[in-house]
């Protein structure tokens, strides 16, 4: 709402006109480029702007939706699910790119707002690529991460070498495969929200992960949510709203 605000303020303040205000909050919503309607309101609606999700999109369509993004005044951009072949076509575009977690960030990364912090764990090193998506979503959205890293249930000792830092975080953000226990044993400990990530690791019988993701929906801890298996940017965004609400 940024952005509404400054022209509020700039009419309160008569450095523009009331008409000058109306037009500017009437400018066109999105942009229709053909094969993509790139919203510009979005940061106005939701507090952060666009992400482009890059699986299925070609390496041309993702640049021409950045160009616009870019003229549109958006600096900082988010592309999630990018390959690293597409990331190679893409190097025009002087982007960073984080190949574990398949995402790329156009622009800089700003400096965390605030000093509440988000915990990221995983169960297994296996999970540390969604678990990345996740971490480098919320870093992306303005937000103080902390990574913990292979601390599963297989090893209970682990997890609780750190129940200091999970007692402080104002949001945690569970990533496990196999049986997806590792949500619910932080549901147990913390006393914030808990986003249960399943993961596609395991073998037969966790069905890429359906298993984990059975387990996290039916934890006996309160406080526990649960998003689509392997999704650590839903996550990642969903942890940068809850710790906005609470900084």
């Amino acid at each position: 709402m940024n952005d509404i605000k400054q022209i509020l303020t700039q009419l309160h303040e008569h450095n523009i006109s009331v008409d000058e205000a109306l037009l500017s909050l009437k400018e066109k919503p999105f942009v229709d480029i053909g094969y993509a309607n790139v919203d510009l309101h979005r940061k106005l609606r939701k507090g952060a702007n666009e992400v482009i999700y890059g699986e299925g999109k070609t390496a041309e369509q993702i640049s021409g939706i950045v160009e616009v993004m870019r003229s549109n005044g958006q600096k900082n951009i988010l592309i999630t699910r990018l390959s690293q072949e597409k990331a190679n076509a893409l190097r025009e575009l002087e982007l960073d790119y984080h190949a574990e977690a398949r995402l790329a960030i156009v622009g800089q990364v700003p400096k965390p707002e605030g000093g509440n912090f988000i915990i990221v764990a995983t169960g297994g090193t296996s999970d540390i690529p969604v678990a990345e998506e996740a971490a480098l979503t919320a870093e992306f959205l303005g937000n103080s991460v902390k990574r913990l890293y292979d601390v599963g249930v297989a090893g209970l000792h682990r997890v609780l070498s750190h129940v200091d830092e999970i007692m402080s975080a104002s949001v945690i953000i569970a990533v496990a495969g196999m049986e997806g226990a590792l949500a619910s044993v932080l549901g147990g400990l913390a006393d914030c929200p808990v986003i249960a990530v399943p993961t596609s690791v395991g073998y037969g019988a966790s069905f890429g992960g359906v298993s984990a993701l059975l387990a996290m929906l039916n934890s006996c801890a309160s406080g526990v949510s649960v998003v689509n298996i392997d999704n650590g940017f839903g996550a990642g965004y969903l942890a940068s709203m809850i710790n906005r609400v609470r900084t």
